[in-house]
């Protein structure tokens, strides 16, 4: 026992001398790593304080740079002044580009209404032209061509609703039928229907939007065989027989007959078929023959002839679309010399349209007179309110004098527009207005249908100008809408703007144009930037081509997803 006990005290000594050496050698490692680790973060440090040092010596240099480059290009601005070249519409410096607050919440306001507008119409009028929301039913006020559905899908996709937005393709593609025996009009389906198409296809790329608006558009290509070039505004969509209708006597329209050519064109470039461009571009040949030195066509045209008959010159109901077209066709073009030519008929009729503008008393309001042959007409449309959004848009083609009358008197017509909305009780505007000496302006016919001029015009003032105002009046606006308009199964126009009495129609163009432009009122200037997009009457965006380039529209365009007359309507008092 004792031996035993012996050798295994001295076993134990040895093993506690070895226990202390590993834990030794063990807290020399241990040290070791700690000192290489602290070393490594140190040189690791170290280093970054380099890069973030050397990071930021790029970027001043960098700063240093752009803003020499900044003064470079203001120093050539100056010195290209008056010399007829020009710097693309920047859409006010990109100062937009920042989403504030308020523009987000009252963007997605606008979108809300959006959804409200286009799920009503989905429940009680899916795949017919437009809702009547009071008797909750749909009615085939353009022969059924389903004129909400495709006047709303450019909407749908711009404001991020995508699966509402391929409910709508996939109705285009399965059930929409144009072999209909109906008499439609050539414009209304030109600039619903076509332009609605191809925006969708521009916006997509989904080629089914490109092959129906090549079906319609061919069926409204014989409208076009008269003597002169100048279209009949009637055609049967299943047999032919073009004509015009009675009550304008055999003429055909100012703007239902020119006011083609933005959508035909655009079909002409992305289909690379040159027949429909030439059918419209021959319209403005037949025009510019006998073009006035003023500018200015009455509504009414022969079509055998090509000559204007006595009648109305105006920029409301008949006239207005004409000008406008005659502006955009030269931007779709960017602004050629192939299209030189629209942009100096443009010119001209601004001429002639500043002779028309007139003012009151004591406000001083600016108001467009209408004119038949030598007497005046105080009276304007609500329609001729999309004419301060061109004179802004167009002015960016003059040189700076004339660019600041231009838009100086934009901004004095929005002024006016404006208050054909607030000078009623329910802060909706009427369809016409009076203007008399002493007492300004007062409302003619009294009716809203919920149209989209003015605040059109208030979306390109604020995006050239950057002027934050032109965005609170579009809010009223809105707000007006909301408060008269909205009911539980859709939006309704009213039949008088005094009482606030409602009518029972969801016009198609509110989907397409009034909320359309008062969501990008609300949203940055990149949202179709009117750098590479041109809207037509019916405010669907079309890109922007160069004459003759061939450029393919089979991509996908990324946008962000939070964020009688020009057009009839139809008024629907049941």
């Amino acid at each position: 026992m004792g031996k035993k006990s012996s050798s295994s005290s001295s076993s134990s000594s040895v093993l506690l001398s070895n226990s202390k050496n590993k834990n030794g050698w063990i807290r020399s490692n241990r040290l070791v790593l700690l000192i290489v680790g602290f070393v490594s973060l140190t040189c690791f440090l170290l280093d970054r304080q380099s890069l973030a040092r050397d990071h930021q010596v790029e970027v001043s240099m960098l700063n240093e740079e752009l803003a020499e480059l900044r003064s470079q290009l203001e120093d050539l601005r100056t010195q290209l002044k008056g010399s007829g070249i020009e710097f693309p519409i920047n859409d006010k410096k990109r100062k937009m580009e920042e989403d504030d607050p308020i523009s987000f919440e009252r963007r997605e306001k606008v979108k809300e209404a959006m959804l409200h507008a286009w799920t009503c119409y989905e429940k009680y009028a899916w795949g017919h032209d437009e809702l009547q929301p009071q008797t909750r039913n749909g009615v085939d006020s353009f022969g059924g061509l389903g004129a909400t559905l495709i006047d709303s899908l450019d909407t749908l996709f711009i404001m991020g609703l995508h699966e509402e937005f391929q409910r709508a393709r996939e109705w285009v593609a399965n059930s929409l039928d144009f072999n209909k025996n109906y008499e439609a009009s050539v414009f209304e389906t030109t600039i619903r229907v076509v332009g609605g198409l191809l925006s969708a296809y521009d916006l997509s790329g989904d080629k089914i939007f490109l092959e129906k608006a090549r079906d319609i558009a061919d069926r409204l290509l014989p409208a076009w065989n008269t003597p002169s070039g100048i279209p009949y505004n009637t055609i049967n969509l299943a047999h032919g027989n073009p004509h015009n209708p009675r009550w304008t006597g055999g003429s055909s329209i100012l703007a239902d007959s020119a006011t083609e050519q933005l959508e035909f064109i655009a079909l002409s470039q992305r289909t690379k078929d040159p027949k429909y461009q030439q059918r419209v571009e021959n319209v403005i040949k037949e025009l510019h023959k006998n073009f006035p030195a003023d500018g200015l066509l009455p509504i009414y045209i022969n079509p055998h002839t090509g000559m204007s008959s006595y009648s109305v010159i105006t920029f409301g109901a008949m006239g207005d679309s004409f000008y406008e077209y005659l502006l955009k066709v030269w931007m779709q073009g960017n602004k050629t010399e192939a299209v030189k030519l629209y942009r100096e008929m443009w010119e001209t009729s601004m001429k002639g349209f500043q002779s028309l503008v007139h003012r009151t008393t004591p406000s001083s309001f600016a108001y467009i007179r209408e004119k038949n042959g030598n007497q005046m007409s105080n009276k304007m449309d609500e329609l001729a309110c999309f004419s301060p959004g061109m004179l802004a848009l167009g002015s960016f083609g003059y040189d700076t004098g004339e660019a600041s009358k231009m838009l100086s008197l934009a901004e004095e017509l929005a002024w006016t527009c404006y208050n054909f909305y607030q000078s009623t009780p329910t802060k909706l505007a009427g369809e016409n207005y009076f203007f008399h000496d002493g007492r300004d302006m007062s409302v003619g016919t009294s009716w809203n249908i919920l149209r989209p001029e003015t605040v059109e015009s208030l979306f390109y003032l604020w995006r050239l100008t950057g002027n934050k105002t032109y965005q609170e009046w579009g809010w009223n606006i809105f707000q007006a809408f909301e408060r008269n308009s909205r009911i539980e199964t859709g939006y309704v126009g009213l039949k008088d703007v005094n009482t606030g009495v409602k009518d029972n129609m969801m016009q198609s163009f509110f989907l397409a144009e009034t909320l359309k432009y008062l969501y990008l009122l609300f949203s940055p200037s990149s949202v179709i930037s009117l750098d590479e997009w041109v809207f037509n009457t019916e405010a669907h965006p079309l890109r922007i081509v160069t004459r003759d380039e061939n450029i393919q529209f089979d991509r996908k365009q990324d946008l962000p997803t939070r964020f009688r007359g020009r057009k009839e309507g139809r008024s629907g008092y049941n």
